[in-house]
């Protein structure tokens, strides 16, 4: 497992679909997860700690949580199979530990609000996983919880963009020549 940081929230300039992108905390590796608008929407609006006037449902998951005594130990991005990503959150409770599955857009909208740490699995980030070039210092300084991708080269992230499938996620990245 290595664990993850929240990198920001973009769109797919093609499709327009919401991508919310995770980097390793310890490499130059970034994980884009293609997710539901609602789910985006959820986690910009933590981001960005702005609160909704009536709670969301994430919002209200939350208050469950805490309603019962349980708090979100950490979420995991498990795998990816069939295009799909999947997650798991694991839960405590009364000393035990549960794992409920997730979709990994979920488990992360609930990461941002109970401040959970976020891990992938060793095998998604090999499979799935985007290495920008860049020295650390850069890089690092560029790292902040932002909702925006601003900080990221936009020719090599636009050329990513739009030549990238959620298909092509379960083959390694090939940078072009």
């Amino acid at each position: 497992m290595q664990e993850m940081t929240i990198y920001g929230v973009s769109f797919d300039l093609v499709g327009k679909q919401p991508i919310v992108l995770l980097k390793t905390v310890d490499a130059n590796k970034f994980l884009p997860i293609w997710i539901g608008h609602s789910e985006a929407a959820a986690i910009l609006m933590r981001l960005q700690e702005q609160t909704p006037a009536r709670p969301m449902t994430h919002d209200l998951f939350t208050e469950m949580l805490e309603q019962f005594e349980a708090r979100i130990l950490k979420i995991t991005v498990t795998e990816l199979k069939d295009s799909t990503f999947y997650a798991t959150i694991t839960v405590q409770q009364n000393g035990s530990e549960i794992e409920l599955d997730s979709r990994p857009s979920d488990a992360i909208a609930l990461a941002v609000r109970t401040d959970a740490p976020i891990y992938a699995d060793e095998r998604v980030i090999e499979e799935s996983a985007i290495e920008f070039e860049g020295d650390a210092e850069t890089t690092e300084a560029q790292i902040s919880r932002s909702a925006t991708l601003q900080d990221v080269d936009p020719a090599e992230f636009r050329r990513f963009l739009d030549q990238v499938t959620p298909e092509e996620f379960a083959q390694p990245f090939e940078e072009d020549d």
